[in-house]
Order: structure tokens, then sequence, then C-alpha cells
């Protein structure tokens, strides 16, 4: 086992810093579900693309279901926790390589997973009704969150190239 390495927890905290803030700066309710819309797929997306799947579950996760607690929405928590950890995990997972195809597959697969546990969690906290219709706000969320993470990742990563050693294991190349 790996021991951990100083600036890898701290990079942890601000990225769940930075998810909980996105999370929190835009709400749009949706009152089917008592339920809101946010932004915190933009920042969950950069962090699994920039720094990896495990940065990515516990900025997506943490960062996001820490603003659920801070926002009155505590109920959702636990859902929020899985819900964004996994698409942090896989966006970190799949679009490791940084190539568009890759980030995109990253993307989908992220977004399936969130709006599929959401979905899941809801039936029994909600029922089936406003599950079903927290689908097309995930929808739109986790597409905002691609449009804008995406690109996002690749700004910063063409501004600033040695972002690529950030992620724990990096090589010096950032492989």
């Amino acid at each position: 086992m790996k021991k951990l390495e100083v600036r890898t927890i701290a990079l942890a905290a601000v990225l769940i810093a930075l998810t909980t803030v996105f999370t929190l700066f835009v709400r749009v309710p949706v009152p089917a579900t008592q339920g809101y819309v946010n932004f915190s797929d933009v920042a969950t997306y950069f962090a699994g693309f920039a720094f990896g799947p495990a940065l990515g579950f516990v900025a997506g996760g943490i960062g996001a279901g820490l603003a659920d607690l801070l926002g009155g929405y505590a109920q959702f928590a636990p859902i929020t926790l899985l819900a964004h950890g996994l698409q942090g995990l896989l966006a970190g997972l799949i679009g490791r390589k940084g190539t568009m195809p890759a980030l995109l597959l990253g993307w989908a697969a992220g977004a399936v997973a969130m709006i599929g546990v959401y979905f899941v969690g809801e039936i029994p906290l909600l029922g089936i009704g406003p599950a079903l219709a927290e689908i097309v706000p995930n929808v739109f969320q986790t597409l905002a969150g691609g449009v804008v993470g995406v690109p996002l990742y690749l700004a910063v990563r063409r501004a600033y190239p040695p972002i690529a050693r950030w992620r724990p294991g990096a090589d010096e190349d950032g492989l």
C-alpha cells in the first residue's frame, strides 16, 4: 500500500472545497423531487480528468455530499456521495489519456453512473414518479458539466502543462 503524499491530501481538500462551492453557488430547485440542479458536475469532471480516478471520486462524492449537508438536503447526501463519487471515478479512469475521445467517453460513463445512481437511490426515498422526474434535470446537469468541465480541463492543461504531474502516482511525464 502506497503512502499518501501531503500534496495529495492538500489537493483533495482543495478539490472537495471547490466542488462544494460549485454545488452551492447556483442551485435550481426541482419541485418534483425537492432536489436541485447545480454545477457540481463541472468540478467533478475537472477533478477526475486532471487528477485521476481517486481524487475524482473524493472531490465529486465528498464535495457534492457535503454541499447537500450544508444546503439542507441531508436526505440526499448518501446518494450524492455515491453518484458523484462514481462519476468522478469513471471520468478519471476512462479519461486518463486526456485525448478528446477518452474525455468524452469518461464524461459519458460518469453521466450514466450519476443519473443511474440517483434514479435507483431516489426510488426508496421518494418513489418511482419523482425518481423518473429527476432524470431530465440530471441529464441537463451532467451535460452542462461535460460542456464546461472538458474544455476547462483542456484549457488548464494547455495553460499549465505541469498539471499532469499532480496526478497521484504520475511519473515525470505525467503518465
